[in-house]
C-alpha cells in the first residue's frame, strides 16, 4: 500500500489508515511517499502518528520515504536564515504554527531567525529529528519502485539521484521507462489517480482538495483508495 502526500492532514490520514484495515492483507506492507509536513494544519500530530507508527511496526512492514518539503524542514533545522524564507513560502509557515511557533520576517535578524529553528527542535524533540534525517529516498520490491517525485527515465532505476527522486525530473511525466519498472510516486497532484506509462500516481492534493489517497498494490492489479 502507498499512501500519497499528506501535507499535515491528519484527520485525513487518520481516516485512510481506518478504510485501508478493512482491505489490506495484515502483513502487507505500508509505505508512505513523503511530504508529511506544510500547507495543512498539523504537520506536528501527522509526525508524531507516523514516527509511533514506525516505531510500533517496524520499518519492515512500514516505510517511510523522504519528500522535497520534508528536506525543507531539515534545510530549515541546518541553516534557518538561509532556507527558512522559501521554506515559509511553501508551507513552513503552517509547519511552525503546528508547534505554536510563529513565523520570522526576512528582514529580521540572524538571532530571531535561529531563535524559531530553535524552538522547532524542540517541539520535535531528538528522536523525531534524527528519525527525520535517516528517512529513505525510495523503496523498491520487484518491478516496483516508489520515491517522492519520480525517477530519471533514461537512468537505471539503482542509479537514481536522491535528488531527483526528492524533487523529480523534467522527463519523468513525459518520457515512459524502457525497463519496465513501474515507478509509483507523489509531489505532483493528479485529479484521477490512475496507472499510465510506468507512473502510478498518488498525489491527489490532500491539503486542497479534501482528498488523501493510496494504492493498493496486487500482482497483476492496482486500486486506490481515498478518504
Amino acid at each position: 500500500m502507498a499512501v500519497g502526500d499528506i501535507h499535515g492532514c491528519d484527520g485525513l490520514l487518520g481516516k485512510l489508515l481506518g478504510r485501508l484495515e478493512e482491505y489490506a492483507h495484515p502483513s502487507a506492507k505500508l509505505v508512505l511517499v513523503g511530504d508529511y509536513v506544510d500547507r495543512g494544519d498539523h504537520s506536528a500530530d501527522v509526525l508524531r502518528r507516523i514516527h509511533r507508527m514506525q516505531t510500533e511496526a517496524g520499518p519492515e512492514l512500514m516505510i517511510c520515504l523522504r519528500g522535497n518539503h520534508d528536506q525543507m524542514l531539515l534545510d530549515f533545522l541546518d541553516d534557518p536564515q538561509a532556507s527558512g524564507t522559501r521554506w515559509f513560502r511553501h508551507g513552513g509557515l503552517q509547519t511552525l504554527a503546528s508547534y505554536g511557533i510563529a513565523g520570522v520576517a526576512a528582514t529580521a535578524p540572524q538571532s530571531a531567525w535561529f531563535e524559531a529553528r530553535d524552538r522547532l527542535r524542540e517541539g520535535m524533540g531528538e528522536a523525531l529529528e534524527a528519525w527525520l534525517r535517516a528517512l529513505p529516498t525510495c523503496w523498491q520490491t520487484g518491478n516496483v519502485f516508489v520515491c517522492h517525485a519520480g525517477a530519471d527515465p533514461a537512468v537505471p532505476i539503482d542509479l537514481q539521484r536522491s535528488r531527483t527522486l526528492i524533487w523529480g525530473h523534467p522527463d519523468f511525466a513525459t518520457v515512459p521507462r524502457a525497463d519496465g519498472i513501474w515507478v509509483v510516486h507523489g509531489h505532483t497532484i493528479t485529479e484521477h489517480a490512475r496507472p499510465q506509462d510506468g507512473r502510478i500516481p498518488v498525489d491527489t492534493g490532500a491539503y486542497a482538495t479534501g482528498r488523501l489517497t493510496a494504492a493498493l498494490l496486487e500482482t497483476g492489479k492496482v486500486q486506490f483508495f481515498s478518504t
